[in-house]
């Protein structure tokens, strides 16, 4: 196991919880609803034509009393009340269907950009970020935004005709009863203020406890096999249950809240309606007003708390929405992995014969005092087993940063193969990292073709390069999904050729789909030696200039490490060769090798000159019987 498993990296068992995101403002809120502004607006005119609809009603009706009571035909008047009412009607259905489906696709317009900017961000976000938390935000909090639509927002706008047109038309039949009415609904919106701040915490505590749920989830799954095999499989479904549990009890929190918030638009129209029949009725009694006149207050009394129940809805669905959003903006308001590019290296420059900048004698690879370290951060005591570097926390909690590569400075010609030995976490992985630039040194220069990486497009400078990590990752998918994954233009002929070479012919002879063979997840029905040559075979069929082998050979046997040797052979030619291994048998005809220990090249040169002149060399070389 090299470095890249040791530095620091968190452990699959352990959990902790993390410092709370910012909070979204409501004008995080507008970018993901104003991309559907055209509907919107066409919503929002439906919604005011509903609005005068229903604010004509009353009229009519009051219309109709006072017709009944003088004894004389109703006509056409009780035609356009019918007519008002199914209009109100289709409007309000025809509206709805409009708010469902734009909800929807906010909700996909954010998975989109959340999805787009997870792809992009550093590496060193994924060493320090639970995979479960990253996959709840693409999933649970984004679908929280479509209530912003579904739960009464764009509604409001109708409400707020519908609302100050019952107003206008209260205070015209009766300021008295009006002025009642004002205090009993003044009372309900100081309670709902204060109440919604509290729906906003709440709601984003418990979108985080989500997120721990998730990532409980996906840690137990991916290392199932390991929970079993060591008997815990009992523990780990109560850890994830406690985890439940902690999101079941913020959930029932924000219901205690909105219990509280949404029953005082009910509460506010019994209360007023109360009133106005009590106060009314004596009214008409005394003659102040006209049954009629009563009638209609009363209907438009109904239709002001209407909108004003929408509002309370609204200002729920929101505060939960800006909750769930202010995790979804802590990932937006990242940078990109390319975010600094631009300050490092003004005119990113691309690698290759057409680039008149790169000296003709420069080495292929080459490092100049080059330091580099992962970030700690302390641990938390209830917590023993978090010991993941984490440079996103508050600076407070950052100790120390750890040295992994301690003046590292060797050079790698074109078209030689180079290995890179010594033990477990004496810096090799990390070498290679920064040769694809997952991080950059923390002082000094890695180059290639004599140029400082920093000064060269990363697409370009990936381009160059062939990588085979160590842990081997394969795909979900099949085996042509794997192998096009970066040669998208490979034939099917060109993937064979590629599989038989890595000697993977009896995986491709062995199932009737052939290149459709489906791998499962993680590769789980492949070996792991066919694993680790299927991932070899996907980067030899880009056939890179310089080709990246972390461990290549660790999971083979020796009949198979022999043929991946020749394979390899014979792809390498004219090609830059870097490989990091164990076994030194893989590596004694390299050109070149360096011994790492301790972040620092502590010699270099050919097989037996090092086990004459290195002794950890000969150490390792006698360990297995090199020697």
């Amino acid at each position: 196991m090299s470095e890249s498993t040791t530095r620091g990296r968190r452990s699959p068992f352990a959990r902790r919880d993390r410092t709370p995101g910012p909070r979204a403002t409501f004008a995080q809120l507008l970018p993901f609803i104003f991309e559907h502004r055209p509907v919107l607006i066409w919503v929002a005119v439906l919604s005011v034509v509903g609005a005068l609809a229903s604010l004509a009603q009353p009229l009519l009706v009051s219309q109709v009393i006072s017709i009944v009571e003088a004894g004389e035909p109703l006509g056409w008047i009780v035609w356009g009340l019918i007519a008002l009412v199914v209009v109100s009607g289709v409007i309000s259905g025809y509206q709805h269907y409009l708010l469902q489906r734009t909800g929807e696709g906010v909700v996909l317009s954010s998975r989109r950009r959340l999805v787009a900017k997870l792809l992009r961000l550093p590496i060193a976000e994924f060493d320090t970020r639970r995979t479960g938390d990253l996959v709840s935000r693409v999933g649970s909090d984004t679908t929280m935004l479509r209530a912003v639509l579904t739960q009464g927002l764009v509604e409001a706008i109708g409400g707020t005709v519908t609302f100050v047109g019952a107003l206008i038309a209260m205070l015209i039949i009766d300021p008295v009863l009006l002025g009642l009415t004002v205090l009993v609904v003044a009372i309900a919106i100081t309670t709902v203020t204060l109440l919604s701040r509290r729906v906003r915490e709440a709601s984003h505590r418990a979108q985080e406890k989500i997120g721990d749920v998730a990532a409980a989830v996906e840690r137990a799954i991916s290392s199932v096999r390991t929970i079993r095999a060591a008997g815990a499989t009992e523990r780990e479904i109560r850890a994830v249950e406690r985890d439940a549990e902690g999101a079941w009890e913020m959930g029932v929190r924000v219901a205690k809240i909105s219990a509280l918030i949404v029953p005082i638009a009910g509460i506010a129209m019994q209360v007023s309606f109360l009133v106005v029949l009590g106060v009314g009725g004596f009214r008409v009694a005394s003659g102040a007003i006209t049954v009629a006149n009563l009638v209609a207050f009363i209907l438009f009394l109904f239709m002001m708390i209407l909108p004003l129940g929408q509002a309370f809805g609204a200002i729920t669905s929101v505060n939960q929405a800006l909750g769930a959003l202010g995790r979804i903006q802590e990932i937006l308001d990242l940078p990109d992995e390319d975010a600094h590019d631009r300050e490092l290296a003004p005119l990113a420059l691309v690698v290759g014969e057409a680039n008149a900048g790169v000296p003709p004698d420069a080495p292929a690879i080459e490092f100049d005092d080059v330091h580099f370290a992962y970030a700690a951060t302390r641990q938390d005591p209830a917590d023993p087993a978090n010991d993941s570097p984490d440079e996103h926390l508050p600076e407070p909690n950052v100790t120390e940063r750890q040295p992994v590569l301690r003046g590292i400075s060797f050079q790698v010609p074109w078209g030689q193969r180079i290995a890179l030995v010594g033990p477990s976490g004496a810096g090799k992985s990390t070498i290679l990292a920064l040769i694809e630039r997952f991080y950059d040194p923390s002082v000094g220069a890695v180059r290639m073709g004599g140029l400082d990486l920093r000064s060269l497009d990363r697409a370009e400078l990936r381009a160059q390069i062939g990588y085979v990590e160590q842990d081997a990752p394969v795909l979900a998918g099949s085996l042509r999904d794997n192998l096009k994954l970066g040669s998208p233009d490979a034939t099917d002929a060109q993937c064979e050729h590629v599989l038989r070479a890595v000697n993977l012919g009896s995986v491709l002879d062995r199932d009737p789909a052939g290149l459709d063979a489906a791998v499962g997840q993680d590769g789980i029905m492949l070996s792991g030696g066919e694993r680790q040559r299927l991932a070899i075979a996907r980067a030899l069929l880009a056939a890179p200039p310089i080709l990246l082998l972390d461990e290549s050979t660790s999971s083979l046997d020796g009949m198979n490490e022999r043929m991946m040797r020749e394979a390899i052979d014979a792809v390498s030619e004219g090609r830059t060769l870097i490989v990091i291994a164990h076994r030194l048998s893989t590596v004694v005809d390299s050109d070149r090798i360096f011994v790492v220990d301790d972040g620092r090249v502590i010699g270099d040169g050919t097989h037996g000159e090092l086990v004459a002149s290195v002794p950890l060399y000969r150490d390792l070389a006698a360990h297995q019987l090199l020697v």
